[in-house]
């Protein structure tokens, strides 16, 4: 017995001197303690925070490793080798010192060593210090030259926000995910918004609590990345983080006192004011209750990951997003101006498995499910209105269900060699399908149901990589060589709606199938009644398309450190596409250390960006509203006849040259970078204007996607910013992001075809306005232990558009020069103000308020000729006006 008895005193003080308390205080690089820190015993969930000063106490094993994370701050581990007292410093996280994925294929390599500009967003800390629930819009006041903005009236552009990097189009930008590439929406963006013309990628489908960070390269990347990356690329960096659940519950809605001047226009300008506000419950025009408030929006987020093993990893995150419409001073042709509603399901993973000690699994991707509803323009009377049905006319609805799917997986490893080898598989798939709500069809008279599954479309992107790399120490100052190739299959269909949505009926309700020998319905009045889903005609048999096609690339780069000064890149990068052909592209970039804190860089590069399958098979007939006028249209797809009947050729690819130069700084507590650009695209893809087309049956004019336009963008970023601490307990920041962009149109290439009609001046203004001649920020930040504050403001440069009058007689005007100085509407700069406040309620819980535009600011131009028949057109400050909201983080 008493052996027994000493066995286990034995053991008991083995695991009880195996055991150790250890303390200490985390601060940053001032010495100022730093709240809320977490501190994990590596590969357990034994776990603590630091409190308000930033000192923490936790008891673990003897022989583990502590690991400390934060928000805006590179992880650290510290071995505890028993050691009672361990004080860390936190250092400022990846816009610093963390190895960037994007941009260079180096392992050496950070964002402020690279050859090129790269911007790195810490978004962890961005969404818990503003209130914009969507990451399109948070990247919109975060990254210099990233802008987007809503849309209204502009059918599916009302769902999918186009984006773009410095100006360009939306699909001029790569976005990759973890370094893999992201399929695009399958929306090609038609009516009156920014990127007419283009397809791109969904960034709000992404969820932005499952990221840990985004980098922005900044500069041309076709040699590197492939087809896309004319403007930059955008990659999006997954959580890793393990043994935490985090997330919030955030609720928003908008101010209805839109800052307007009605006299002018009377009651047929005075929708959505006082008396006059469309309602959103009930379809046909009704007049619904006055509302202060609207837009209310309510975004619930969760995010968990656990270890697997030693090394390994899973973390997910799920997200909830549910926003109502919003609706804002507009004309009688277009009572539903405003944002469109959103209910969206958000569900992304991120895993890595280890296989052995130098190869591991890892597999991220998730699914998005979107439930959006937009107003179209309203139908008050004539031959498209069945009074029966809508005595007063209706505004139908547009609403669409969108899913994005993808899955990635792979396979990493490093060899004995050195060698490092990644093969992987990429799908992504994109379904919009389109339900018009609040509807009829007019040739269908009174049986007409009021709504109609209108069919959609689809893109779905398989991409397999096979990526080597190795860096040498020992060669010249250090060098890095990198080798791969990319197959990659993607397919486009249209498939169609029910026959209602796109079919014209006979007076007996038989649907037309020999316009010779049938007559179209007529109302009253002996006008022919339109037939399809007013708002959205549905795709029809004839619009029905499947096609596919394949893309082999083989690329080589390298980086050589001749000195521990001087660093020179080198990349080509050789594409095969099934469809249009081949083509080889290449770059060079340098960086010289001038001094221990200032470098010196510049690149230059070749680029091309493939005709998407939507630009080549997407076709369409719909109603298209010209200054409150209907006109019916055709969009012919590429490839039709019909199209080379016009004059167009086969679509080709843009063709682009890059070159930038610039410098990055950092003196004590002062960081600065400016680097300036130039882009030259020839052959852009665009959406031509209206040819009358009276040869096509029931078609007055006829659009089509052709190489249409050269360009040349100049311009500079400017990110300056500097923190310092105030005290024991407090700190104080200022960053200025500052993006200077001036596009010219240098030909248009309407070969023998009238110019106005194939490329004309307003549609080079909305070329042109892809971005603000100028967009600049100033954030400043201020934290005190469980406070803190962040003010923002960003001040929208200029703009100039062409409205409807575009489309007048010149007569009337006295000539054409005198009509488009009457058409240009000039939207003048704007200053944007956001306040966040922070309270830390616990160790778990945040409470944010605030409010996206303080001051409630709008545009200044206002007239009934706009594009998208409101008081404003979409603008890169917004038409929504002030936005307040109250977010609660936790942590546990």
């Amino acid at each position: 017995m008493k052996n027994i008895y000493f066995y286990l005193f034995f053991l008991t003080a083995s695991f009880t001197f195996a055991q150790s308390n250890v303390s200490g205080i985390v601060t940053d690089s001032n010495g100022v303690g730093i709240p809320g820190v977490n501190v994990i015993e590596q590969g357990t969930t034994n776990g603590t925070t630091s409190d308000f000063d930033g000192n923490y106490s936790i008891t673990v094993n003897a022989n583990s490793t502590l690991v400390f994370s934060y928000v805006g701050y590179s992880t650290t581990k510290e071995p505890v080798n028993g050691r009672a007292q361990i004080n860390v410093t936190m250092v400022d996280g990846a816009a610093l010192d963390e190895v960037i994925l994007v941009g260079s294929r180096s392992p050496k390599r950070t964002a402020v060593d690279t050859a090129v500009a790269i911007d790195v967003i810490d978004v962890a800390e961005l969404t818990t210090q503003v209130g914009k629930v969507e990451l399109n819009e948070m990247l919109q006041y975060a990254a210099p030259s990233f802008n987007a903005n809503k849309q209204s009236g502009s059918d599916g552009a009302d769902h999918v926000d186009p984006a773009s990097l410095r100006g360009l189009g939306p699909d001029q930008t790569l976005v990759l995910i973890n370094g893999k590439r992201r399929h695009q929406s399958s929306l090609i963006n038609i009516f009156g918004t920014r990127g007419r013309g283009n397809t791109g990628t969904d960034l709000n489908a992404i969820p932005a609590s499952s990221i840990k960070r985004i980098e922005i390269l900044r500069d041309g990347a076709s040699a590197q990345y492939g087809s896309d990356a004319i403007a930059g690329v955008i990659n999006i960096v997954l959580k890793d983080n393990v043994g935490e659940l985090t997330g919030s519950v955030n609720y928003g809605a908008y101010s209805t006192n839109a800052d307007v001047d009605t006299s002018a226009f009377g009651e047929y300008g005075s929708w959505n004011t006082d008396g006059f506000r469309l309602d959103t419950e009930r379809d046909g025009n009704a007049i619904g209750n006055d509302q202060n408030f609207d837009g209310g929006s309510v975004k619930i987020t969760a995010n968990y990951g656990f270890q697997i093993g030693e090394e390994g990893f899973a973390n997910f995150t799920t997200e909830y997003l549910s926003k109502n419409k919003t609706l804002r001073p507009a004309f009688d042709f277009r009572k539903g101006f405003g944002e469109a509603a959103i209910d969206g399901f958000n569900f992304f993973g991120n895993m890595e498995i280890p296989v052995s000690k130098n190869t591991e699994f890892y597999a991220f991707g998730g699914r998005n499910y979107r439930d959006t509803d937009a107003y179209a323009f309203t139908r008050n009377g004539g031959e498209r209105v069945v009074e029966s049905i809508y005595p007063n006319g209706f505004t139908p609805r547009i609403t669409s269900i969108i899913t994005d799917n993808s899955i990635s997986a792979g396979i990493r490893t490093i060899t004995d060699s050195g060698w490092k080898i990644d093969i992987s598989n990429t799908f992504g798939k994109n379904i919009f399908h389109y339900f018009i709500k609040g509807t009829l069809n007019a040739s269908l008279e009174d049986i007409s149901q009021t709504d109609f599954d209108a069919g959609g479309h689809s893109l779905s992107q398989n991409t397999i990589n096979f990526d080597f790399s190795k860096y040498y120490d020992d060669v010249l100052s250090g060098m890095n060589l990198a080798f791969g190739a990319e197959y990659r299959t993607e397919n486009f269909t249209i498939f169609a709606g029910e026959e209602g949505s796109y079919g014209t009926y006979t007076e007996e309700g038989i649907l037309i199938t020999d316009p010779a020998n049938q007559t179209q319905a007529e109302d009253d009045f002996g006008n022919t009644r339109p037939g399809g889903s007013q708002g959205f005609p549905g795709y029809g048999p004839a619009n029905v398309v499947d096609r596919s096609r394949s893309n082999l690339s083989l690329y080589a780069d390298a980086e050589f450190d001749l000195s521990e000064t001087f660093l020179l890149s080198a990349a080509a990068r050789f594409e095969d596409f099934s469809d249009f052909g081949s083509t080889i592209n290449g770059k060079l970039a340098a960086r010289l250390k001038a001094s221990d804190n200032v470098n010196i860089r510049g690149s230059l590069s070749t680029g091309f960006r493939a005709p998407s399958l939507a630009q080549i098979y997407y076709n369409l007939r719909f109603t298209n509203f010209v200054g409150g006028q209907a006109l019916e249209s055709l969009l012919s797809p590429n490839n039709s006849p019909v199209t080379a009947s016009f004059g167009i050729g086969p679509l080709s690819e843009e063709k682009a040259f890059n070159s930038a130069l610039g410098f990055t700084a950092k003196f004590g507590d002062f960081t600065a970078t400016v680097d300036g650009y130039y882009i030259q695209v020839k052959d852009r893809i665009v959406l031509t204007g209206n040819f009358d087309a009276p040869q096509i049956d029931n078609v007055e004019a006829a659009q089509f996607f052709a190489n249409g336009a050269d360009t040349k963008t100049t311009g500079l970023d400017v990110i300056l910013s500097w923190k310092t601490s105030l005290g024991h307990d407090s700190s104080f920041g200022a960053t200025f992001l500052g993006n200077f962009n001036d596009m010219k149109i240098d030909k248009v290439n309407n070969g023998s075809l009238d110019e106005q009609t194939f490329f004309g001046e307003r549609d080079k203004a909305f070329l042109l306005a892809s971005a603000p001649k100028s967009k600049m920020s100033l954030n400043l930040n201020y934290d005190k232990k469980w406070f803190d504050a962040a003010l923002t403001f960003t001040r929208f440069s200029e703009i100039e558009l062409l409205d409807f009058q575009t489309f007048e007689d010149p007569a009337d005007y006295g000539g054409f020069d005198q009509l488009i100085t009457a058409a240009t509407d000039t939207y003048g700069s704007k200053m944007v103000t956001d306040l966040n406040l922070g309270f830390e309620l616990s160790e778990s819980l945040k409470l944010n308020v605030g409010s996206n535009n303080l001051f409630n600011i709008y545009p200044d131009q206002q007239d009934d000729w706009t594009e998208a028949g409101g008081y404003w057109d979409s603008v890169q400050m917004g038409f929504g006006g002030a936005y307040y909201y109250a977010k609660l983080n936790f942590t546990f």
